[in-house]
């Protein structure tokens, strides 16, 4: 979905060519600012946008590059991606996930704390992934730390990593499907939110209710129904209650991870209504398929919570348009074929992720544009939220002083995913064969070109 990109319009009548690798001055007439679309020209240096003006206010001797038409965007944030590396790097690893991310327009991912061995639950684990993604990651990289437990050592734990700097920490309430991240109840979640809350840290949480799920019927190999009817509504429901009353209880800053079930976004809304620190997110994947046009047998698009039916999309579009969500993130969770139960397609034994971080931008932006919604919301969804949600200053928006992350994008360009486009370790997708709108042409990381084979450029970050 990448090309080398020919731009028309330069000044001085040169003829059309490939974006310079240092760009000066990016100028189109779809520049997507924090107070909407407009044309503009973006200036450039030392890695940072130093000014954002006029298309026609550049000084004299500025090296332009002129987009025309083709819009100009921040890099998308993805706050929800499992890069698996160390442990379990043939699922995927820093470099081919980055390599994804960067294909598809994402110039800042953070890492979850599964399914990575060890996991992210202890100061030498989080160093451990440091030392092994240093050196090969194409955009910027931050960390969640885990909860696993809430005895002594393991707050301990949760303060030495929030000095370490993680971007806050995840947990389970429901099994995570790896043995080494056991979930916790409510009552131990409580108890690690309250040092959570005193430290003034982000705690992100799978929400399912364990038992909805264990008193849901089984599923039956290859029947997608029987998938979707194992992880019923009410599991996220519940779960998602629990943890309204669990930050009304001790203050804590709670995010729910992949909403999918629109029946948990009553207690999303009454958490804001009370002002509570609450917030949830959902998925692309949540707002292109339903479970209607699932096939028996099709692994690729099992997922935790599940997709759901038609008009559970249309709903979840309708909270997205009403401002409920904090954003749009990919949850890309690859794995191999094998243990995707590719050739099986047994629902039971399938490992459950959506492998898309390379296209969540076209897949969303295909939706939105086909009900109303702007490039600019667009970005509200991926770039300002996600980056917002975890404290990333300097991502997510283009403005002055801002890394200059960017992505030159083509929204009325349309193309189909084809697996040998993929950058992600194993070319599985449940996108694969479908027509998408909006290319991305070229992403820059602090104003250098990070899509295609060049040098990886990535930071690991720190939350400030």
């Amino acid at each position: 979905m990448l090309s080398d990109l020919s731009v028309p319009g330069r000044p001085g009548g040169r003829p059309a060519g490939p974006l310079p690798d240092r760009p000066r001055v990016l100028r189109s007439r779809r520049v997507v600012l924090p107070d909407g679309e407009r044309a503009a020209a973006v200036h450039v240096a030392d890695g940072r946008i130093t000014a954002i003006t006029a298309p026609a206010d550049v000084p004299a001797g500025v090296e332009i590059t002129d987009l025309g038409e083709f819009a100009l965007l921040p890099g998308v944030v993805d706050s929800h991606v499992h890069v698996n590396e160390p442990g379990r790097t043939e699922w995927e690893g820093f470099a081919t996930a980055t390599r994804a991310a960067a294909a598809g327009g994402v110039t800042t991912i953070i890492d979850m704390p599964l399914n990575a061995i060890p996991p992210t639950t202890s100061l030498a684990a989080l160093e451990a992934k440091r030392a092994v993604a240093a050196g090969q990651i194409a955009v910027d990289v931050g960390f969640w730390g885990g909860i696993i437990g809430a005895d002594a050592r393991g707050l301990d734990d949760l303060a030495a990593l929030h000095d370490a700097g993680v971007f806050g920490f995840k947990a389970f309430l429901a099994p995570s499907g790896v043995e080494e991240f056991p979930h916790v109840s409510l009552d131990v979640l409580a108890a690690a939110s309250r040092h959570t809350a005193r430290m003034g840290a982000l705690t992100v949480v799978h929400a399912e209710s364990p038992a909805v799920l264990e008193a849901a019927p089984p599923v039956l190999g290859r029947v997608f129904a029987s998938w979707l009817a194992s992880r019923p509504p009410a599991a996220e429901q519940e779960a998602v209650a629990g943890l309204v009353a669990l930050s009304a209880a001790t203050g804590a800053r709670l995010h729910v991870l992949h909403l999918s079930a629109v029946e948990a976004l009553d207690d999303v809304v009454a958490a804001r209504d009370e002002g509570l620190p609450f917030s949830a997110e959902t998925c692309p994947h949540y707002l292109t398929f339903t479970a209607e046009e699932v096939p028996d047998g099709a692994t690729v698009f099992k997922c935790a919570p599940p997709i759901r039916g038609r008009s559970n999309l249309d709903r979840l579009w309708d909270a997205l348009g009403e401002g409920l969500f904090a954003g749009v993130v990919s949850d890309h969770s690859p794995s191999t074929p094998e243990v995707k139960q590719i050739d099986t397609g047994d629902f039971a034994a399938a490992w459950g992720g959506i492998a898309s971080v390379q296209i969540g931008l076209p897949a969303v932006w295909t939706q939105a544009r086909a009900r109303g919604y702007s490039l600019a919301d667009v970005v509200g969804w991926m770039c300002a939220g996600p980056a917002e949600l975890a404290g990333l200053r300097g991502k997510g928006r283009l403005e002055v002083g801002a890394d200059a992350d960017l992505v030159v994008f083509d929204p009325d360009a349309s193309f189909l995913v084809r697996p040998a486009m993929l950058r992600h370790r194993h070319p599985l997708t449940p996108y694969a064969g479908r027509s998408l709108d909006g290319v991305v042409l070229a992403t820059y990381l602090r104003g250098v070109r990070a899509d295609g084979d060049r040098p990886p450029r990535g930071r690991l970050l720190e939350r400030r």
